[in-house]
């Protein structure tokens, strides 16, 4: 099994049900392990839309990397995720941050995420998890990223 953490995005309807909805919808492949908090954050590369609910899971699967991508999408679908122009509003967005301590670079697929430490949406959540987590191309801990990007306007959502 490999220990994966994936981000978790929605802006669109009952945001806190689309969490709820996708962290169910991925068992049975891959296992909940832990869940971060859940914040409220700004629009990020698109700002002309309703606030985010972000969260990160750390999980573990036995899924290889494309079949994971490929099964996130799935659910991406069945819940309700229409694709629209990019950074724009979604019903929900599951991305693989970390497998492991891959490093793989593909067409549509890369590990860790590419823009992951430019992110404080992603960054602050995931520091929930794994503060010492090693990115594995720019050898900083997460908690380390983190002090890099501005945070303001991301506040815990209270349930």
């Amino acid at each position: 099994m490999s220990i994966i953490y994936i981000a978790l995005g929605t802006n669109l309807g009952d945001r806190l049900a689309n969490l709820r909805s996708a962290i169910e919808s991925l068992a049975p492949d891959v296992h909940i392990i832990r869940e971060s908090t859940i914040y409220e954050t700004p629009p990020w590369g698109y700002t002309d839309q309703p606030a985010f609910l972000n969260m990160v899971i750390e999980a573990a699967t036995s899924l290889k990397p494309r079949a994971l991508l490929t099964y996130l999408k799935k659910q991406e679908d069945e819940l309700g995720r229409i694709e629209s122009f990019r950074y724009g509003p979604r019903q929900i967005d599951l991305d693989i941050l970390f497998y492991d301590d891959l490093v793989l670079s593909e067409d549509d697929l890369h590990i860790p995420h590419p823009r992951l430490h430019e992110r404080a949406f992603v960054l602050i959540p995931l520091a929930d998890l794994a503060p010492e987590l090693e990115h594995p191309i720019l050898g900083q801990r997460v908690h380390s990223l983190l002090n890099d990007v501005d945070t303001s306007g991301i506040t815990p959502f209270s349930v």
